[in-house]
């Protein structure tokens, strides 16, 4: 069973937030302000932090942006990842993936299902990597973002939880780069 392991030593991970919607700002940002709070609660740092409209091309741009940085090692989007027409969040991460975290989406739908039931199948919550960054598209309610960090990565951004995680491969990432 998974757990944390006290003799290790806590690593901080700097994390970006992007909140997707044509509606909010910045002070109306409940779920974008839930994820910064679990983050910084558990230590890690805020790296930056954007909203940015349900627009495919601007949200591939922004996690362009975000994954070219030295300075950020994960993105969490919420917001975007619904069934309408304008929920194009997932799409944009998609175009910028290099490797996609299937079972994350698969993760977080066991979890939405012991607490919305079978409305969790509206949810297209994905995660993947590019360019050595981890990147999570989160839904854009506060519970959602909330069960997300708290049951899946609050423990996978701690390098101390065992058996694995996110933390510990960093540096392997990219070992496809390094080969000759």
């Amino acid at each position: 069973m998974s757990r944390i392991d006290e003799s290790r030593e806590f690593i901080p991970v700097r994390i970006a937030v992007l909140t997707v919607s044509d509606t909010r700002t910045l002070a109306e940002d409940r779920s974008g302000d839930t994820l910064v709070q679990r983050l910084t609660d558990a230590g890690h740092t805020l790296a930056a932090r954007a909203i940015c409209t349900d627009d495919r091309e601007l949200i591939a741009s922004q996690l362009r942006e975000w994954v070219a940085s030295p300075e950020i090692d994960v993105v969490i989007s919420t917001g975007g990842t619904g069934l309408t027409g304008r929920d194009v969040t997932v799409e944009a991460h998609r175009d910028v993936y290099e490797k996609e975290i299937d079972a994350f989406g698969t993760v977080f739908t066991l979890i939405s299902m012991q607490k919305i039931g079978t409305s969790a199948v509206q949810s297209r919550a994905t995660g993947g990597v590019a360019g050595g960054t981890y990147l999570f598209a989160l839904p854009g309610s506060t519970g959602a973002c909330r069960d997300a960090w708290d049951e899946i990565l609050g423990f996978q951004l701690d390098y101390r939880h065992r058996p694995c995680n996110f933390v510990e491969i960093f540096p392997r990432l990219e070992e496809h780069k390094r080969r000759k």
